[in-house]
């Protein structure tokens, strides 16, 4: 049931590798079948290490308990359950899912007795059948972003940690995103999504703030413009960022 991922690349030894000192942030998108070939060690893609994952998967049953909703998603590659924790105090409200249809699950991969679950942080039913395929094409597009800065990486190409200036953004001879073909205010918004560390990623009021010279609607033209062409994606909502290129 994997082979049709298999040939693109889709393996433990590519997602779920523990021999890597980075630290885990970020959130990956991956099918199920890569989550259960993980590794115990946790998420990883080319050496980088992902504290979050993100999937879109049918809800196939539902199961309820006093503290927590289990869903049992399938999607092409296999089958996993996820679990949302409900608190004691009720502040938690239990998503509301229709069973046979489509999700988006945001949340961090668990190992318990050898089997392997997600613990959900954000669940979405998905009422669009566009947004599977865009989900399949983030999965292809992290692996291949993945080992392409693998191999520059090795080269010895690029300083990741490229020189701050004092003017809220990067220097704008920076090799990734003059090969982007970003320049200016696009390129400091770009360099500062992609070196933010969170697991939800950056939200687009700290960018405001960030940029206080440039205004709300060029900050959105700039964001549009990344997100149609796969430099970023957002995360637990639309106005949460991630940089693919993290």
């Amino acid at each position: 049931m994997n082979d049709s991922f298999g040939a693109g690349g889709f393996n433990s030894t590519t997602v779920g590798g523990a021999g890597t000192e980075n630290k885990a942030e970020g959130v990956l998108p991956l099918v199920i079948g890569q989550v259960l070939d993980s590794s115990d060690g946790g998420i990883s893609l080319y050496g980088n290490q992902y504290a979050m994952i993100t999937l879109v998967a049918i809800i196939r049953d539902l199961e309820y308990s006093s503290t927590k909703v289990t869903y049992q998603l399938e999607d092409h590659t296999g089958r996993i359950d996820a679990h949302f924790w409900i608190e004691e105090d009720g502040a938690t409200s239990t998503p509301s899912i229709v069973p046979q249809s489509y999700a988006r699950v945001v949340g961090s991969v668990r190992n318990q007795g050898g089997t392997k679950g997600i613990m959900i942080f954000k669940i979405d039913q998905v009422n669009s059948p566009n947004e599977v395929t865009t989900h399949l094409l983030e999965v292809l597009h992290a692996r291949y972003k993945g080992e392409e800065n693998s191999k520059r990486k090795m080269e010895g190409g690029i300083d990741t940690n490229a020189n701050a200036t004092s003017n809220g953004g990067f220097m704008e001879s920076d090799p990734v995103g003059a090969s982007l073909g970003l320049n200016g205010k696009q390129l400091a918004v770009y360099k500062a999504i992609k070196s933010h560390v969170s697991d939800i990623g950056i939200s687009r009021k700290e960018l405001q703030a960030k940029f206080t010279h440039i205004s709300a609607s060029e900050m959105q033209s700039i964001i549009d413009h990344m997100g149609q062409e796969g430099m970023i994606y957002t995360t637990v909502d639309t106005d949460h960022f991630f940089c693919v290129d993290a």
